[in-house]
């Protein structure tokens, strides 16, 4: 016996949301429709370029040398199986079960626990501001790599400094003493930081014309929905990987990259005793794979209601993780070229984050014939790898947004309006990042409001949420359902124990052993500037408990009766049977029945 789909027009009635005529001062408009994806591999390019992302490059391979190289693979792969698979498959899932975004799906499966679209939404929100500034950092390089001389790799600038260092001309084994002339470029030409977040400085007028760039690329993406953004990706996921396989292979034929091969895979089984390796592996898995913002739940829903969704995840995230392995290469081989050159050890040029992408690695560059060619094909990596998935993200925020509010959002027009409203707003924001003091300002939202400890809150009530109130065994019966295959009845155990436990173990090591934020290791920020990172923190994480009291305060009945409301969604006009059969799957029991 099959069961109905929430959200199909032949179930629901016409006043169910989202199926109504928008309205305006008393005039009525036709709603657009929702909209799929145009095929499969629009869904799978979209989804890839999401999830393989700027963390695969620079900091899954920084993680591994960090962390005891080749047995970091080890804490990698175990929570790989426990969160990262199950978590991806549960938000895919429901996303195609609901046809919903990533807040209005909780209406049809579980209304005390709407706070967590709203709260992955608002972290997404977050993610987006930062990602669009490392994007304008990104295309302000690469016009610079078209110069005839890498400015970033000579000391005869008007920005260099007495203590400028060529790392070019010869060997510096007692470089430390000086400052490495991509260092100063970064700091003193991209940046010109100033002394701390209290001297905000006027804007980088540069700067400001890169993330202007960035926004109409990124608006003209994704205006028209799925429509123009499933087309963008055929691009935008797929040549990061003709340009990783470019670098990949001049990486490996540079001299002293087996040195950083070897720096990045050697096991070093004694780290696996430090709890903090365990903890870097858990937070990677989570960056990488998307987990918690709600973006998943997004693409899923654009998908038919027979896509085989169960495929597809396992698919995606071997991929992602395939390609944090090669960037890994990728980035070490040229590290290792770099130590070979200098004549100094590896672990004084790798960096993670932004160190990585824009002074290592260009110093790096700098050091190789063709120099200007092979700064071209990185920044370019760069920009498509960040890009489709800032894109992706918006594509994420504005699908919610249309969701809840329907008859506002899908009359004719008003979504490209919105888009628009939306990408100004975040433009206007970021203006004071692009600033002499922007740095300071862009890691407390880096370093807070995207911390890892937030989207680790956020997945532990999703599980839950499913696992316990609407039940892995009715998850397990949709993907059925859709798919005709059968989950593995482990997947069951992580919704229901693993997963909740290992991501809540995580969250509070993370708040046990929580250090403030430092630039460069030493400048401390001041307290007011703490505060207000602990704000943006806690803003996405009172989302969960705030609209569960909410949504018991302003529902009628006992509290016995609000709960069993809340926690169990009826659609519109049925019978309690009815609706009860139509909403949920049934158990295996009753579906063989």
């Amino acid at each position: 016996m099959s069961f109905s789909w929430p959200g199909n027009p032949e179930v629901f009635s016409p006043a169910c949301p989202g199926s109504s005529p928008g309205s305006l001062s008393g005039e009525t408009y036709p709603l657009k429709e929702r909209g799929h994806w145009g095929n499969k591999v629009e869904y799978f390019l979209a989804t890839a370029g999401n999830i393989v992302g700027l963390g695969n490059l620079w900091r899954f391979p920084y993680l591994c040398y960090k962390n005891g190289g080749g047995a970091f693979l080890v804490p990698y792969l175990v929570f790989i199986v426990a969160c990262g698979v199950p978590l991806f498959l549960l938000e895919t899932t429901i996303g195609q079960y609901t046809q919903e975004g990533a807040v209005t799906c909780w209406r049809k499966m579980c209304p005390l626990a709407e706070g967590i679209g709203y709260g992955g939404q608002l972290i997404l929100v977050y993610n987006s501001v930062t990602y669009v500034i490392i994007l304008s950092w990104a295309l302000f390089y690469l016009v610079f790599s078209f110069h005839s001389t890498l400015p970033w790799s000579t000391c005869d600038n008007y920005w260099n400094t007495a203590n400028c260092v060529d790392v070019t001309i010869t060997n510096h084994t007692n470089h430390s003493k000086g400052t490495a002339a991509a260092t100063e470029f970064w700091e003193r030409r991209v940046l010109n930081i100033s002394g701390g977040i209290e001297e905000i400085g006027s804007i980088r007028w540069e700067l400001l014309l890169c993330l202007l760039a960035v926004w109409v690329v990124c608006y003209f993406s994704i205006w028209k929905g799925v429509k123009s953004s499933g087309k963008v990706v055929y691009f935008t996921a797929t040549f990061p990987y003709v340009m990783l396989l470019i670098l990949l292979i001049r990486g490996v034929t540079l001299p002293g990259a087996g040195q950083g091969v070897e720096f990045y895979l050697l096991p070093e089984v004694s780290r696996l005793k430090d709890p903090q390796v365990w903890m870097e592996a858990c937070s990677q898995i989570f960056f990488s794979y998307s987990l918690g913002v709600g973006t998943l739940t997004v693409l899923g829903s654009y998908n038919t209601r027979r896509n085989n969704c169960y495929k597809d995840s396992l698919l995606l995230c071997l991929l992602n993780s395939c390609t944090s392995v090669v960037a890994g290469f990728v980035v070490f081989s040229v590290l290792g070229f770099m130590a070979h050159e200098q004549g100094v050890p590896i672990s004084q040029v790798a960096e993670s984050g932004p160190g990585l992408a824009f002074i290592a690695y260009p110093q790096a560059v700098a050091m190789m014939p063709l120099s200007q060619f092979w700064a071209v094909c990185f920044f370019i990596m760069i920009i498509l790898l960040g890009l489709d998935t800032h894109f992706v993200g918006m594509e994420g925020v504005m699908t919610s947004v249309s969701d809840i509010f329907p008859s506002v959002m899908r009359v004719a027009g008003r979504r490209e309006i919105s888009l628009l409203l939306f990408c100004l707003t975040a433009f206007f924001f970021q203006l004071i990042m692009i600033t002499e003091g922007g740095m300071y300002i862009f890691q407390i939202f880096d370093y807070y409001a995207c911390s890892g400890a937030c989207i680790l809150f956020v997945c532990v009530f999703e599980s839950l949420a499913v696992g316990w109130i609407f039940g892995a065994e009715r998850l397990c019966v949709a993907i059925k359902d859709m798919t005709g295959e059968r989950v593995n009845p482990f997947f069951k155990i992580c919704w229901l124990f693993l997963t909740p436990f290992v991501s809540m173990g995580s969250f509070i090591y993370s708040l046990v052993e929580y250090k403030p934020l430092r630039y460069n290791r030493f400048y401390v920020y001041p307290t007011w500037a703490y505060v207000i990172g602990w704000v943006m923190a806690l803003s996405s994480i009172l989302q969960i408990p705030g609209w569960a009291l909410y949504k018991l305060s302003t529902t009628s009945g006992t509290l016995c009766q609000r709960l069993h409301h809340l926690c169990w969604p009826e659609p519109p006009d049925r019978s309690e049977t009815q609706k009860r059969e139509t909403m949920l799957p049934q158990t295996t029991e009753e579906a063989r029945a």
